[in-house]
């Protein structure tokens, strides 16, 4: 049998969905969590740089290097190991270690991560998490640890996975700039379940802070957004007032729908982006199979209070702007019609004129013609009379005479000659 010819991204494509496998952990452990974003253009971004970093915190430790134009690794770095990922807009690294500090949520869990190396980041920091995965204890000692480690006010705590853990935290940034959670794992919770736990948790914080960029363009354009809407709306009403002058309204149209076409695509990417960001947070949440703990609020429900409500004010800033460029559209065709038709008057009215001025024309064209033929038969009268004159004497007609009998006869043939040559042109 022939071989089968595979297309040449088949096996990249398959090995993809198995490149990013979770971590496995046992507690107690923490993990040390960071995402870098560049400001401006991250999706267009030199990946190298991104590599680069990798590679100069690698170096730091001893560490082997990923495989050339890599995307993921994992790796020891000494007693600790690594996670790094390169996403579309950002990237991470996640450093997990055994064991937890007697300080809960030290900041000396960073250490691994030198901070000549932290302020070299092609980046700036979108977000960094601290997570301290412990034993589950009993409720009491739970509970004082929940209301010691985080604000009460905004604290999610949940249990998810079938009782497999419990986790709080309350999506603030602490002192040293870092957020923080807390997992409680069940006795017989297995490594890798502790491992999709604690990403999850990353992924939640990471792609919320990312799809939050979205409502912070959206305050950053509001002002503007409104100062057009103001202007269109009084550039429409405008145009039902009688005597307005309709080119000057149309160019400002014109002006405001550019603006508003720049706003759009200027921002297409991150609206676009904010909703991937916002269904995978919902879709982590959602893996987690949460069940409420102590009549706490869940993760679910702190999203659906806090996080949902920003995300709802971007989706109405989208669909206020795509209707502000539809009805600067729909203002401007109406108004671009009101031209033409103004023109189409003018138009006609020119035509009239032009009319009356070829009817002007033919009249005194018919008066020229008169004198034309006057003017013609008078020279043809006097060559016609200088032929005959020699007849003159053996007719015994005198030169006054003769010129006389010949007038009549020479106006009509000339003015016979210029009607016919007037009708051919008029053909």
């Amino acid at each position: 049998m022939a071989p089968i010819e595979d297309h040449p991204l088949r096996y990249r494509l398959a090995n993809e969905l198995h490149a990013r496998p979770f971590p496995s952990m046992q507690a107690p452990c923490s993990a040390a969590y960071v995402a870098f974003k560049q400001p401006e253009m991250a999706a267009n971004r030199d990946r190298a740089r991104d590599v680069a970093h990798l590679m100069a915190l690698l170096d730091r430790h001893g560490a082997p290097h990923p495989q050339p134009g890599a995307t993921h690794y994992y790796g020891q770095l000494g007693r600790h190991w690594l996670k790094w990922e390169q996403h579309t807009e950002f990237v991470t690294y996640t450093i997990f270690s055994e064991g937890v500090e007697d300080r809960a949520f030290d900041a000396r869990a960073f250490d691994p991560f030198p901070q000549d190396w932290l302020e070299d980041a092609p980046g700036q920091r979108v977000t960094s998490i601290l997570i301290r995965v412990e034993p589950r204890r009993n409720a009491e000692e739970m509970r004082a640890d929940f209301r010691d480690w985080f604000v009460p006010e905004s604290l999610a705590v949940s249990s998810v996975l079938e009782g497999a853990a419990i986790m709080g935290g309350d999506f603030r940034i602490d002192q040293n700039g870092h957020m923080r959670f807390a997992v409680f794992a069940s006795e017989g919770t297995g490594q890798r379940r502790i491992g999709r736990i604690v990403q999850r948790l990353c992924e939640i914080e990471t792609y919320k802070s990312m799809s939050m960029l979205g409502f912070a363009r959206v305050r950053a354009m509001g002002a503007q957004l409104g100062v057009l809407d103001t202007r269109l709306t009084e550039l429409v009403e405008a145009m039902s007032v009688e005597g307005s002058k309709a080119e000057e309204t149309l160019q400002a149209l014109l002006a405001i729908s550019a603006e508003l076409e720049t706003l759009s695509a200027q921002s297409s990417f991150r609206f676009g982006a904010t909703w991937a960001y916002e269904a995978i947070v919902n879709e982590r949440i959602a893996a987690l199979r949460e069940d409420r703990h102590e009549g706490r609020q869940t993760f679910g429900e702190f999203m659906v209070r806090r996080y949902q409500p920003a995300m709802r004010t971007v989706r109405s800033a989208q669909e206020r702007l795509d209707a502000m460029s539809a009805r600067g559209v729909r203002a401007a065709n109406l108004l671009r019609t009101r031209v033409d038709v103004e023109r189409s008057a003018q138009n006609q009215a020119l035509l009239e004129s032009m009319d009356k001025r070829s009817d002007l024309q033919l009249r005194l064209q018919r008066t020229v013609e008169g004198l034309s033929v006057v003017a013609i038969s008078y020279y043809a009268v006097s060559l016609v009379s200088y032929l005959l004159y020699p007849l003159a004497e053996s007719t015994g007609l005198s030169k006054g005479l003769l010129t006389a009998i010949v007038t009549l006869p020479v106006v009509l043939a000339v003015w016979g000659l210029v009607r016919r040559l007037r009708k051919e042109v008029d053909k």
